[in-house]
């Protein structure tokens, strides 16, 4: 199978509403289309996790952040344009409405982030990835997918597909061709918070 046919598949589940097993520039994931709170919910039942943390987001460019952010700290620019490997940066000033309360229903459009992907101070994790396939996936589906580690919360995140919980294939509503994986470093991203004052703080090495 192509390229380009994984990628149309995995795109109509994305833009139905499902949830993806995937593999990514780093290790694999668990993926939905970022501003759909129903399939970010759905994420989080996946991996048995609480729904008030934050998710780390692939786009597909700076461009693509900069839609989804209320502006770009220069220092990621720099980080950006220098990086050599899978670099999470954490972002301030999410674009996103707020948290529904009881009984109402999240707000959500195609040009705002998901409540429950942004952390509480509303920062959000965003990586470009060094992989074709999600930079491309991205990029069609016109908005960031969410990427958390293929794995239930507080065991191991899975390296490999043969490392993967049979119950996490089970629930999601596609697979990507783990042949893709070859093209995945098998270790997480360094993780950078910076902000609009040129701070910089190394959550990962």
């Amino acid at each position: 199978m192509s390229m380009e046919t994984v990628i149309g598949e995995t795109l109509k589940v994305l833009k139905e509403g499902g949830v993806i097993l995937y593999p990514t520039d780093t290790v694999w994931g668990i993926g939905c289309d970022a501003t759909n709170p129903a399939a970010v919910s759905k994420v989080y039942r996946i991996k048995n996790r609480p729904d008030s943390k934050s998710l780390v987001l692939l786009a597909a460019s700076l461009d693509q952040v900069t839609l989804f952010v209320n502006e770009i700290p220069p220092m990621a620019i720099d980080l950006v344009e220098v990086n050599d490997r899978p670099m999470t940066l954490i972002y301030p000033g999410a674009k996103t409405y707020p948290a529904p309360s009881a009984g109402e229903e999240p707000r959500s459009d195609r040009f705002h982030l998901a409540y429950n992907t942004v952390a509480e101070d509303g920062t959000v994790g965003i990586r470009i990835p060094m992989m074709e396939f999600c930079r491309q996936l991205a990029f069609k589906l016109g908005r960031p997918i969410v990427s958390t580690s293929a794995n239930i919360s507080g065991c191991p995140a899975p390296h490999r597909f043969a490392e993967i919980p049979e119950e996490i294939k089970a629930a999601v509503d596609y697979i990507v061709d783990p042949r893709l994986e070859s093209q995945s470093t098998g270790k997480p991203s360094q993780i950078i918070k910076i902000g609009m004052g040129g701070e910089v703080e190394i959550i990962r090495p």
